[in-house]
C-alpha cells in the first residue's frame, strides 16, 4: 500500500511502502531545509523558543498523532543569533564581558548558544520527568547530532534525534504509548534539504560546531 503526500516547495511526489500497518510518505519542506518520513500530512505550528542564552528565536513544529503516537519535528532558527548577539552587547555596561564576549564566544555569547543548543534541546525533556534510558553520538546522512531513548512519566517512550545544520536546530520525536511497538523508521528518516530542495548527503562529516559556523569549509555533498 502506498501513500502519497504533497511535498512544500517541490513540484513532485514521493512515495514510500507502509511500514507496520502505517502508511508513511515523504515530506519535504524546502523553507525549513529538511525532509521525513510522516504517518500523514504534518500540521504546522509556529511559535518561540528561548535559548540558553535568553534570545527568543522563531520554531515550526511539524506534527502528526496517529493511535496515541506522536511524530513530530521542532525546527528553531538560530540564523539571527548573531545580530541578537551584537544588539545585546549594545545595551551592556561599557566592560561587561559576560555580555561582550569574545572571539570564541562570539558577541553576546552567540557562538556558545549555537555550539550548546542540542544538549539545551534535551532540557524541556527531563523538566517533564523524562527518564533516559540510552543516549549516543549519531549521524543522519553525515550530519552530526545526538539519538536519544527515553521513558517518559506517562510511561511513554520517545526516540529522539537532535542535531544541527546550516544555524537550524532540529529536534525529532516519535513519542509511542506504554506497550505500543516503535518503528524506528520515522527518527531515522531525517534528512537535508539545500535551498534548491535538493536532497543532501555529505561525502564527510558534517559538524555544525565547525561547518556551521564556518570554522571550516562545508564538506561537498551529494545531491
Amino acid at each position: 500500500m502506498y501513500k502519497i503526500l504533497v511535498l512544500v516547495g517541490l513540484g513532485v511526489c514521493l512515495s514510500v511502502p507502509a511500514t507496520a500497518q502505517v502508511e508513511w510518505a515523504e515530506y519535504q519542506n524546502v523553507q525549513d531545509g529538511f525532509h521525513a518520513l510522516f504517518p500523514g500530512q504534518p500540521t504546522v505550528t509556529e511559535t518561540t523558543w528561548e535559548s540558553q542564552a535568553g534570545f527568543i528565536l522563531p520554531e515550526r513544529v511539524y506534527a502528526v498523532e496517529r493511535g496515541g503516537a506522536r511524530y513530530s519535528v521542532r525546527v528553531i532558527d538560530y540564523t539571527d543569533v548573531e545580530q541578537m548577539g551584537i544588539e545585546r552587547a549594545e545595551q551592556c555596561p561599557e566592560g561587561a564581558e559576560p555580555c561582550l564576549g569574545g572571539a570564541i564566544s562570539g558577541v553576546g555569547y552567540w557562538k556558545h548558544d549555537v555550539r550548546g543548543a542540542p544538549t539545551y534541546a534535551l532540557s524541556p525533556f527531563l523538566r517533564r520527568g523524562a527518564q533516559i534510558t540510552d543516549i549516543f553520538w549519531s549521524q543522519l546522512d553525515l550530519v552530526s547530532g545526538i539519538m536519544v531513548q527515553m521513558v517518559n512519566s506517562d510511561q511513554s517512550r520517545s526516540f529522539v534525534y537532535v542535531a544541527m545544520h546550516e544555524m537550524r536546530l532540529y529536534v525529532s520525536e516519535g513519542r509511542v504509548p506504554s506497550g505500543r511497538p516503535y518503528s524506528g523508521i520515522f527518527t531515522q528518516s531525517v534528512g537535508w534539504l539545500d535551498e534548491e530542495g535538493r536532497s543532501v548527503r555529505y561525502r564527510n562529516m558534517y559538524d555544525h560546531d565547525i561547518h556551521g559556523l564556518r570554522e571550516a569549509p562545508v564538506p561537498e555533498y551529494n545531491r
